[in-house]
């Protein structure tokens, strides 16, 4: 009886093909953190508890491309100075936004939302009735009384254009690692 042995040459070819195929998902992987999405740090509190300053979070640079912003949605935008700013989403586009009785109203009905977001003491601009053109939303930090965020009139409603993409995935601290909702 013989036994068949494999020869050494065939054993080399399959760590080898094992390797550029580890290569190719890294290198697969990292483009596509790199082109749909971005890494982006998170200065200053207007987010806690979900985000804290020195956060690092990944953004789908895709989302709003392919689909619309939705109410909740933790959206990342520029303004003029470049600088990245991340704020939830509130308010729509066509809806009328106002903070009274300390409760954010949509087309005059309170907000129904988890987590106390529709409670703020602060109203700034959004006093008086706020109505939203086409392309616009309404953003509020999470930490409503330390953001600035729609309700200053150095921030104001958010264009469409001016958004990047939404915070999908908390990735350091590592201890913190998870899905955004």
């Amino acid at each position: 009886m013989e036994f068949y042995q494999e020869p050494e040459e065939s054993r080399i070819q399959i760590i080898v093909n094992w390797i550029v195929d580890i290569i190719v998902m890294i290198a697969l992987a990292c483009y596509l953190v790199y082109s749909v999405g971005s890494r982006v740090e998170v200065i200053g509190s207007s987010m806690n508890p979900i985000l804290n300053s020195g956060d690092v979070v990944l953004i789908n640079r895709l989302a709003y491309d392919l689909g619309s912003p939705e109410r909740y949605d933790i959206a990342v935008f520029t303004k003029e100075n470049s600088v990245y700013n991340m704020k939830r989403i509130i308010g729509l586009p066509g809806e009328t936004v106002q903070i009274k009785d300390n409760c954010v109203h949509i087309n005059g009905s309170p907000l129904q939302a988890d987590d106390n977001l529709e409670y703020v003491t602060i109203a700034g601009v959004a006093e008086y009735p706020i109505e939203l053109g086409e392309d616009e939303y309404f953003l509020l930090g999470d930490n409503r009384e330390s953001s600035e965020d729609s309700r200053s009139a150095g921030i104001g409603n958010i264009k469409e254009s001016q958004l990047i993409g939404k915070v999908w995935l908390k990735f350091q601290p590592l201890n913190e690692l998870g899905i955004i909702n």
